[in-house]
């Protein structure tokens, strides 16, 4: 039997992002700031060493108003706006990457969870080679409603150094009972303020587990709701007074927090294969950086 290959999909903005504010500034002899990509680089060898991943893709955000803005103005309005010399260290990760021969996408009107969540779809079951194991390296938990018996998401708990591997089970584990496919629920229930998702006021975490443990999804929720079940009767009034009155605002909220699977990006699996790189065009990068220490920690292919 063939062992099974791995796809590693990076999240690339929310590790760049993770990195900046995890590590202090660290700048070159002549002023460039390069914690963001440092830290990157620390979090994407220390993934290679971990799942010596068959196939490596890296997905961005456009930098531009989403289809989610369109659908919601105040979508991520009480974000602050990342200092510039974040997004200045943005270009030079992609550089990298692209020496480093693994493909980089982003689509205009998306987010890269987006291009993750099409890429995760479109990665191979049992067809050009055995069943791909998608492993979702990012910054932070959006992308776990993406986990099933073939995805995973490789993620930090504390800077850039301290990991956990999401599987099912951790996800269970993590959020009281809820399988991965009920997150998206679960976040339409008790909002996200990261991104301005507002899900229903006075609902936080514990009391949209317990519903979903109750009623599995949000649909069957607001079914037994609208009939006024004996079993919608059991929630406390004042609980089923609030989620009656902020529905649409729910079901809003969970159209915000799906992230698509459609997203139509040039994808050719093939061309992900992790393969041979120029390792002097690499060393001469990391010269230019001054990351030193990390030459002697580059992959081989």
């Amino acid at each position: 039997m063939q062992a099974k290959k791995r796809f590693l999909i990076i999240d690339a903005n929310s590790l760049i992002h993770r990195a900046y504010h995890a590590l202090p500034r660290l700048t070159t002899r002549k002023g460039e700031l390069v914690n963001a990509i440092y830290g990157f680089l620390l979090v994407f060898f220390r993934a290679l060493k971990d799942f010596r991943p068959d196939f490596v893709a890296a997905a961005f955000d456009f930098p531009a108003p989403t289809f989610r803005h369109e659908q919601f103005k105040d979508y991520k309005a009480t974000r602050p706006k990342a200092p510039d010399d974040l997004y200045e260290q943005i270009p030079k990760v992609k550089k990298i990457l692209e020496n480093f021969n693994i493909q980089v996408f982003e689509e205009k009107g998306f987010e890269a969870d987006d291009i993750i969540g099409t890429i995760a779809r479109l990665s191979p079951k049992k067809q050009i080679v055995p069943e791909i194991e998608n492993i979702i390296l990012s910054g932070d938990l959006d992308t776990l409603q993406l986990v099933n018996s073939r995805t995973k998401v490789y993620t930090l708990k504390r800077g850039v150094k301290d990991t956990v591997l999401y599987d099912q089970g951790q996800i269970r584990e993590r959020y009281g009972g809820l399988r991965p496919e009920q997150l998206l629920d679960f976040k339409a229930l008790k909002g996200d303020p990261s991104d301005n998702i507002p899900g229903i006021p006075g609902i936080g975490e514990k009391t949209a587990i317990l519903l979903l443990n109750d009623f599995r999804t949000l649909d069957n929720l607001y079914g037994e709701i609208d009939n006024d079940t004996a079993k919608s009767r059991k929630i406390k009034a004042r609980t089923r007074n609030i989620l009656k009155s902020y529905k649409n605002q729910a079901l809003l909220s969970r159209d915000l927090a799906r992230i698509k699977k459609d997203v139509p990006i040039d994808f050719d699996f093939k061309s992900c294969a992790f393969k041979k790189y120029d390792r002097k065009n690499v060393i001469d990068l990391f010269e230019k950086f001054e990351f030193h220490s990390l030459i002697d920690r580059l992959p081989s292919v």
